[in-house]
């Protein structure tokens, strides 16, 4: 059985892989964009652009769908096991009240990740991956 100590840490995992996905969604694309521009031929490999691509697609379709991120719910599970205040709502939304005192409803949210997810195709198409090396 895990005491409230233990609850608090993997919260706060869970808290860490989700803000580095947020980071590899938002800066990702500032990269690409970046990369395309100077000519990096790293940002053409296809691993790199498919998770990235579908990153903020599983983003956009929860949205859509009115669904709560899985990670967001996960901490929030955890950190009631620690006895911790959790919160309601989004992640992103929750994070955005904090830091900026944003509050908007939930079509708002769901329509900048969709412009965000356009932009991300935008890229795709402008600097395209390389194919996949088929294996010998």
């Amino acid at each position: 059985m895990l005491n409230t100590d233990n609850y608090r840490l993997l919260a706060d995992l869970v808290l860490i892989l989700h803000v580095s996905f947020v980071v590899f969604v938002v800066f990702g694309l500032f990269t690409i964009l970046c990369g395309g521009l100077r000519g990096w031929k790293w940002i053409r490999s296809p691993l790199f652009r498919s998770a990235h691509l579908g990153a903020i697609c599983i983003v956009i379709i929860q949205a859509w769908l009115g669904i709560i991120c899985p990670l967001t719910i996960l901490e929030n599970h955890l950190r009631e096991k620690a006895g911790a205040y959790s919160y309601g709502g989004s992640f992103i939304a929750y994070w955005l009240h904090k830091a900026l005192f944003f509050q908007a409803a939930p079509w708002i949210f769901g329509l900048c990740y969709t412009l965000f997810g356009i932009a991300v195709i935008h890229s795709w198409i402008k600097y395209q991956p390389r194919p996949f090396r088929k294996k010998s």
